[in-house]
């Protein structure tokens, strides 16, 4: 059974994003004023309009003061929002639901990391205690397992996925090199990247997403007010989290050729939104391109791509810029980098240059429906978001 959903209650009328990278001379309060301040201006309002914040960060504060101390935000309610790789667009989640129940008129979603300089490698985390079934593998490893199951299950040869693997992300760095926010803004050839030192697996090092510094903010309201604020709103069509069991690699019956949670979350998405087919209805994505087989699965969880047939399309360039359902044209995780609180935002400021038709050297032509997906955790344990939004009520 689906949730009700908030169609078309809520819009989002303001939105802002940091250049994703090294910022070793900014602190995250540096990067939240930053994003935020953009985000008031965007949205044409003062901080003092604003009734009620949350944040969005996993490692880079704790509590609501960490946002009211850096914008000073006079007392105002702010919600510290934690959910693995997930936690931005969490953040942006509950702020949509607070102002559709009527609590709040005018409210501010945030999302923030630093992890540069945090002292940790990569995204190399202390473990909660557990009860021993779970994996000790290092993240790029338990996803590189995505890749030889899914060759085994739909017969196809390694050579050739490691060049489908190479094209996911010689395409994310095609648009990545389009996007001045991006922390990588090069193309790479794809001989450079099939040849690049092994990580996990069929992985090498251009398989893996960025890790980054950043901050992104949106304003949000009810779609009734919107025109008081810009002239070109986009609108909530659908807003889904599915948490899994934890279940993966204790259950027998589990593949590694798909995430069920992506799976649920994307059928109550699909059914609050009134998506039926969303090879053809959903104009473009951001997904979470964690790692390259990440999108790979992804486009098939979500049914742009048939049941084995997600690696013919990517070959075949379904999901390049220019294609015919543009896929992480901002660049994705992969080029543009991946600050954990911010990620879920950042896919989301990019469906607001796009329904603006501000996006430049990557503007997709007339976009109806857009879809951000968000997922934390790893492959039979994770937590998975998919938000759809357009720029017209109805």
């Amino acid at each position: 059974m689906a949730s009700n959903g908030i169609k078309d209650k809520v819009a989002i009328v303001g939105m802002a994003c940091t250049a994703f990278g090294e910022h070793f001379d900014k602190s995250a309060s540096d990067l939240l004023v930053e994003a935020a301040t953009g985000a008031l201006d965007s949205a044409g309002i003062e901080k003092s309009d604003v009734d009620a914040y949350w944040l969005g960060t996993m490692f880079s504060g704790y509590a609501g003061v960490t946002l009211s101390e850096a914008l000073k935000t006079d007392y105002k309610p702010v919600t510290r929002v934690e959910n693995m790789c997930a936690t931005g667009s969490d953040s942006m989640r509950n702020a949509a639901y607070a102002v559709a129940s009527g609590a709040f008129d005018l409210v501010m979603a945030t999302g923030v990391e630093k992890l540069k300089d945090s002292g940790y490698s990569g995204l190399v985390i202390p473990s909660p205690p557990s009860d021993g079934t779970e994996s000790s593998m290092s993240a790029p490893a338990m996803f590189s397992l995505l890749a030889p199951a899914y060759c085994e299950k739909y017969g196809v040869d390694e050579k050739k996925m490691k060049d489908v693997l190479s094209r996911i992300a010689w395409k994310n760095h095609v648009a990545g090199s389009k996007n001045p926010k991006a922390q990588f803004r090069k193309k790479v050839a794809m001989e450079t990247i099939q040849n690049s030192p092994s990580i996990a697996g069929m992985f090498g090092i251009f398989d893996c997403s960025g890790v980054a510094d950043g901050a992104a903010a949106a304003i949000l309201c009810r779609a009734e007010d919107a025109y008081k604020y810009t002239d070109k709103p986009i609108f909530l069509k659908a807003m889904a989290i599915a948490a899994g069991p934890n279940e993966g690699f204790i259950n027998q019956d589990y593949d590694f050729t798909t995430f069920q949670e992506v799976e649920k979350s994307c059928q109550d998405a699909y059914s609050q939104a009134g998506v039926t087919n969303p090879r053809d209805e959903i104009s473009m994505a951001e997904v979470h391109d964690c790692f390259t087989a990440t999108e790979l699965v992804l486009m098939e969880d979500m049914g742009f791509s048939e049941r084995g047939k997600g690696w013919i399309d990517c070959e075949e360039g379904r999901f390049d810029g220019d294609g015919p359902q543009p896929v992480n044209p901002d660049g994705g995780l992969k080029s543009f980098g991946h600050p954990i609180g911010a990620s879920g935002l950042r896919m989301m400021y990019e469906m607001w240059l796009q329904f603006r038709g501000e996006a430049g050297e990557r503007q997709i032509d007339s976009p109806k429906l857009g879809l951000t997906h968000n997922l934390g955790g790893q492959p039979g344990r994770c937590v998975s978001f998919v938000s759809i939004v357009g720029n017209e009520l109805g």
